[in-house]
């Protein structure tokens, strides 16, 4: 007991040191987010004013690398397309931590009117679009150039590198592109140096400024693509028996998707939503075609629910089909993986968001049934994916306008709370006493 006691006499001015260090870096951290505050507005209102599609995202490419290159930073560019990574390295030896935000926008005419409204149009898959961002890009953006700017100004006393990674398209490619996460870990983002640990975030229009959720485990959906084309036989609209009507057949199908979740998912072990979002079949109202195409998503939060939901919905499609003497063609195309949030991470990293946020604006929520391609990048290192308030504050969650809408909206307060977090989450986990394993 007495050696014991000498042993922690000799440690404790180094424990005090540690602390000291530990509470200096936070003090620090949020001087350095307030002074800069007024700048990650500037980039985020520019930003919004000019938003670009996925896979063309050139012109925020351009002042990434710039703001980066500027900082001092190791600068790669046209990572994935249009991608842009910067890379700090502190004085001192420790891991290599990604930090992820993506830049692309959406195919939406705004209709929010903002002094830094999108005017902007162009072309997507051959149609001709608005683009604006709603779904909150330009705000991750503007954080992360912000956060890159406070550790880059941080260097000598950090104890490892950060990666900066600046995704294209994660709200899916144009058709016949490869584009998104996926294309940026294939392209070796996460390597040179092998990023030990990823963090990222996403802004929510329904959560209030300065809060932030998260979930350990599974936290948002897979999102598969599926395509079902029913083959049946031509007819004239006042002889439906001298022909196979896919439109009718069709009909049938879709009620029998829904079965799939009612009837035949375990949901008390995870949710599963299917929904047929487009049908097109026939040309004229007295004309019976001979083929129906639908199209449609399917969100699972379980792996081994994702292929048993896979095989239903094929032999659900098929059997209807047959059942009226036409053809079922079912094809599935895996867009994201369920996003996975490290539970040993989470548990260390969660002091972290309570620092950056205060303890009462930390709370754990339920699944969510969207999508995010951040799930990629966890299957190469331990991943952290988290929500950031963005609604304005005394605002009802009920009324905020969803994203991928064109009123789509968030206030400029939350991002300050974006750029405290990541940059804590930075300095706790060079600090920690044991890095968490994939």
């Amino acid at each position: 007991m007495k050696q014991k006691l000498i042993l922690l006499l000799l440690l404790a001015p180094f424990m005090m040191n540690a602390q000291e260090e530990k509470t200096g870096f936070t003090a620090r951290i949020k001087l350095a987010a307030a002074r800069i505050e007024s700048k990650c507005i500037a980039w985020r209102h520019d930003l919004h004013q000019h938003p670009e599609l996925g896979n063309r995202e050139t012109r925020t490419a351009k002042i990434i690398a710039d703001h980066l290159r500027s900082l001092g930073l190791e600068v790669q560019e046209k990572i994935g397309k249009t991608g842009v990574v910067g890379i700090v390295k502190g004085a001192k030896p420790g891991p290599c931590i990604g930090l992820r935000a993506d830049m692309d926008a959406l195919p939406v005419v705004e209709r929010v009117q903002l002094p830094y409204s999108s005017t902007v149009k162009s072309t997507y898959n051959g149609q001709a679009v608005g683009v604006m961002h709603a779904c909150g890009h330009d705000t991750h953006v503007s954080i992360l150039m912000s956060v890159a700017e406070i550790l880059a100004g941080m260097k000598n006393e950090l104890s490892g590198s950060v990666k900066f990674i600046f995704q294209p398209a994660e709200e899916g490619p144009p058709e016949g592109e490869e584009g998104g996460a996926p294309l940026m870990v294939k392209e070796g983002v996460m390597d040179n140096p092998r990023v030990d640990v990823i963090f990222g975030l996403h802004i929510e229009s329904d959560i209030e400024a300065g809060k932030i959720e998260y979930k350990p485990g599974a936290f948002m959906a897979s999102s598969d693509w599926f395509t079902i084309k029913v083959k049946g036989k031509g007819s004239h609209g006042s002889q439906p028996w001298k022909g196979i009507d896919p439109i009718q057949i069709a009909a049938q199908i879709i009620t029998g998707l829904q079965s799939v979740v009612s009837r035949q998912s375990e949901l008390t072990r995870a949710p599963v939503v299917i929904t047929v979002g487009k049908i097109q079949g026939g040309v004229r109202s007295n004309i019976i075609p001979e083929e129906c195409v639908m199209e449609g998503t399917i969100r699972t939060l379980d792996s081994k629910m994702q292929e048993e939901v896979h095989e239903k919905i094929k032999w659900t499609a098929e059997k209807i089909a047959e059942a009226s003497g036409a053809k079922a063609e079912v094809t599935i195309d895996t867009k994201t993986l369920v996003t996975y949030n490290t539970p040993e991470l989470v548990r260390k990293m969660l002091p972290s968001l309570e620092k950056a946020a205060g303890p009462e604006n930390v709370k754990e929520r339920n699944w969510v049934t969207g999508a995010e391609d951040f799930s990629y990048y966890g299957t190469k290192a331990p991943a952290f994916f988290f929500y950031l308030g963005g609604m304005p504050k005394g605002k009802d969650p009920s009324t905020a306008p969803p994203h991928h809408t064109a009123d789509f909206y968030v206030d400029d307060s939350g991002m300050k709370t974006g750029i405290l977090a990541f940059c804590q989450l930075v300095i706790d986990y060079m600090q920690a006493d044991t890095p968490v394993k994939k």
